[in-house]
């Protein structure tokens, strides 16, 4: 493997972990709204 594909690879690794999360935040933002209007608790 090149040194300039093992440095795109290894950088690319936070760029799709910050992705995940602010799916997961996301989904836990919506989630958390809509129990707050429902007036339920979230656990």
């Amino acid at each position: 493997m090149t040194p300039i594909l093992l440095t795109i690879y290894v950088l690319i690794w936070p760029v799709i972990v910050a992705g995940v999360l602010a799916v997961l935040v996301g989904a836990f933002i919506r989630e958390a709204a809509e129990a707050k209007r429902d007036g339920v608790p979230i656990i």
